[in-house]
């Protein structure tokens, strides 16, 4: 359902439209954290680390799809908001072109440069095959993870927060199913758990693309639209480009932090990677939430209404704060009974490792979700460069730290760095948003 957001109720019209993606991702994040709990329950201790190992690597794949995302999304939003429906559809046809090759690329260089990254990052011996394959088979299926990211975004963009839900939810129920089953039917081990992923995330692709052509067919134009434009690229690849790098840099970051993690063992490896898979749970429903707000800030900015932009950030900042809440009381009261989802009570260092994590990040979540909506407004508007320095400061903060203070403090050090970063990171994205940047973009 294509909905226009530059209309109507303010908190009602958000809401409505981001609560659905935010179910999106929770269905989503849990076919994630199933990868990890059948692979540390049913494989074992070294399995869970194997695919926490990869988990950066991966992010690095998936940072750059979900730029493509955010690109598209905005440049089509402003044009949907704006009634330029011949340029909008331009923008998607040439959105899937460029992004069809640079997947293509990215599957070549990822096939090649697998176990030399997973060298650099000091991956250990015992973990090192498991975590090969394991990769192998997600970068095979790079090309389903562009097409899905790209059509969300422009569901998102035209105001259709659902269809995107229907598709994640019966992909997540899927890609569980068969975790459990190539696990343990078959005795896959890792395997089993990335073929899962690229089965499902394959057909949920193919369907996503089916559905917006029938879309796109019903927004009637006139005279033929062209099906490239290296004006629209560009003009796409202004928000991408930086959104890309911003959303790499962070990957490239948590994969240098996790060379430093790997250096503590397996065990230590283990309970991190079942901490941080909760962790991005979180954050990444904040992050959804924010990626709602830059939808509603692009349609509204495409129709000359930035005073809708104003109130449309307090909303969303009372949703993310009421979505943190919940997040907050499971990871920091009830942290062993979430770390033991992932593992066995012989795991005891695991376990351990991640409740210290989860105590020390979960009561910033308040603090990263106001900070990420900042964000939204930000990149909504097409201010990259202001969006970029405040991710760029919670990063570089974040990485420093933890080498510094691992020294000293071992892994409570790296773990207090996060927390850290987020509060510098919100006080900027805070500043540029009340100073108005947002509006001369």
């Amino acid at each position: 359902m294509i909905t226009d957001l530059t209309e109507g109720k303010i908190s009602r019209k958000l809401w409505s439209f981001s609560i659905p993606m935010l179910i999106s991702v929770i269905f989503q994040q849990l076919y994630n954290v199933a990868d990890s709990i059948i692979a540390g329950k049913f494989v074992g201790e070294n399995a869970l680390a194997a695919v926490g190992t990869s988990y950066p690597i991966t992010m690095i794949y998936m940072a750059v799809a979900i730029g493509c995302n955010i690109g598209c999304s905005v440049v089509i939003s402003q044009l949907f908001g704006g009634r330029l429906y011949k340029d909008m559809k331009t923008a998607i046809s040439t959105t899937f072109f460029a992004c069809g090759v640079l997947s293509i690329i990215l599957t070549v260089v990822g096939l090649v440069l697998c176990e030399p990254l997973l060298q650099m990052i000091h991956t250990p011996e015992n973990i090192f095959a498991d975590t090969s394959v394991y990769l192998d088979i997600y970068v095979g299926g790079l090309v389903f993870l562009f097409l899905y990211n790209i059509c969300t975004g422009i569901f998102t963009a035209l105001g259709d927060s659902r269809t995107p839900l229907y598709f994640l939810i019966g992909s997540s129920l899927g890609n569980i199913f068969l975790d459990w089953y190539f696990v343990t039917a078959f005795d896959m081990g890792v395997a089993g758990v990335a073929w899962a992923t690229f089965l499902c995330q394959g057909i949920a692709s193919v369907l996503s693309i089916i559905t917006l052509i029938i879309r796109l067919k019903a927004i009637k134009t006139e005279g033929k639209t062209v099906l490239f434009s290296g004006k629209m690229l560009k003009k796409i690849s202004y928000v991408a480009v930086p959104s890309i790098l911003q959303q790499s840099f962070i990957s490239i970051g948590n994969m240098i932090i996790q060379s430093l993690i790997n250096g503590y063992g397996s065990a230590v490896i283990a309970g991190y990677s079942a901490a941080i898979k909760l962790n991005t749970f979180g954050i990444t429903s904040f992050t959804t939430l924010a990626n709602g707000l830059s939808s509603f800030t692009a349609q509204n900015i495409g129709a000359n209404k930035p005073e809708r932009v104003k109130k449309g950030f307090r909303s969303g900042c009372i949703l993310g704060l009421m979505v943190a809440l919940p997040f907050f009381i499971a990871y920091f009261f009830f942290d062993e009974a979430m770390i033991r989802l992932f593992l066995n009570s012989e795991s005891s260092q695991a376990i351990q490792i991640g409740r210290e994590f989860l105590k020390i990040v979960a009561p910033f979540y308040f603090v990263i979700a106001i900070k990420l909506m900042g964000d939204g407004v930000l990149r909504g508007a097409g201010a990259m460069g202001w969006f970029m320095a405040a991710t760029f400061a919670d990063l570089l903060l974040r990485i420093v730290l933890s080498h510094v203070l691992s020294a000293s403090m071992g892994t409570v050090g790296i773990w207090i760095a996060w927390p850290i970063g987020w509060v510098l990171a919100m006080f900027i994205s805070l500043t540029f948003y009340l100073k108005g940047v947002w509006k001369r973009e």
